[in-house]
């Protein structure tokens, strides 16, 4: 079986680097100050980000069911292999998966669709790990197992410099959002299971690093202990559009965690969306 992997821009992996790897990227639209992009393609993260800073209205959406079914039809027929793994957002975030599943259905088991509570650098990995096995002789279907068995072997904390956002998503009401900004309080946000929930609240920026970086240490006295090192991954992703502010922190990260090679990257579009410019997150993975 010739088996292709899949996956979308959430997953902090662009076309480019998509195809670099082998891997094809579905690119996720965002509609900013009224005009129309797909990420990563005529507008960059770090674009993104400036854009949020300015104030821009701003907004992400899933997939077209024409972009989606044009590239599944494209891996079958033109590209010519047997099947399909592809793995979109979690389906707690976005309604991508539940409509990707659905057209699936019409491949007669060639589209296997992965739920596996992922975004951003944790959906990244999944999707390196999809290939890994891909190339160690499992089937679609197997690795869709796999994965989803997989699923809560990740954690993500993320600290927010404006709830703005939060705000216009209804999370916090405007007169939570002025105490917050009056007592300098940055909400720590924590995905797990594909859910986007509160996790503490810090008085500045400093103290919410502080937070977040206790919070991966005790994961790595209890979720993972036995987990080997070589298994596991540290990430920090950013809404920076500065590269020195995310070279800071991702410094910051190593500093704190000199056992593991820290990767940096830009949070994806439709987290942005959601925590607004200036934010940092950490990602600890268990890789395949």
């Amino acid at each position: 079986m010739k088996t292709a992997v899949m996956t979308d821009t959430n997953s902090n992996i662009t076309a480019e680097k998509g195809r670099e790897k082998g891997i094809y990227v579905l690119a996720m639209p965002v509609t900013i100050n009224g005009s129309s992009f797909l990420e990563g393609e005529g507008i960059s993260p770090e674009e993104i980000c400036r854009e949020l800073e300015n104030g821009a209205e701003a907004v992400s959406s899933q997939p077209s069911p024409e972009s989606l079914t044009e590239m599944f039809d494209m891996i079958l027929n033109e590209d010519g292999y047997d099947e399909i793994v592809y793995i979109p957002m979690s389906s707690a975030l976005s309604g991508s998966y539940e409509m990707a599943a659905a057209f699936a259905r019409d491949y007669e088991g060639k589209v296997q669709v992965v739920d596996n509570c992922r975004i951003s650098v944790s959906q990244m990995s999944s999707v390196y790990d999809a290939v890994n096995l891909r190339n160690r002789g499992l089937t679609a279907a197997e690795i869709k197992e796999k994965l989803e068995e997989d699923a809560d072997r990740q954690t993500i904390y993320i600290t927010l410099s404006s709830v703005k956002r939060l705000v216009k998503s209804g999370r916090i009401t405007a007169a939570g959002a002025a105490l917050a900004g009056i007592m300098h309080i940055k909400p720590v946000l924590h995905i797990g299971n594909g859910k986007l929930d509160a996790f503490a609240k810090a008085r500045g920026m400093k103290m919410a690093e502080s937070i977040m970086l206790e919070a991966v240490r005790k994961e790595l006295k209890t979720t993972f202990k036995d987990v080997p090192q070589e298994k596991l991954r540290l990430y920090v992703a950013t809404s920076y559009h500065d590269e020195a502010l995310k070279e800071a922190w991702r410094n910051k990260v190593q500093a704190e965690f000199p056992e593991f090679v820290v990767e940096s990257y830009s949070l994806s579009a439709s987290i942005c969306l959601h925590v607004d410019a200036n934010a940092e997150g950490i990602g600890l993975i268990v890789a395949e």
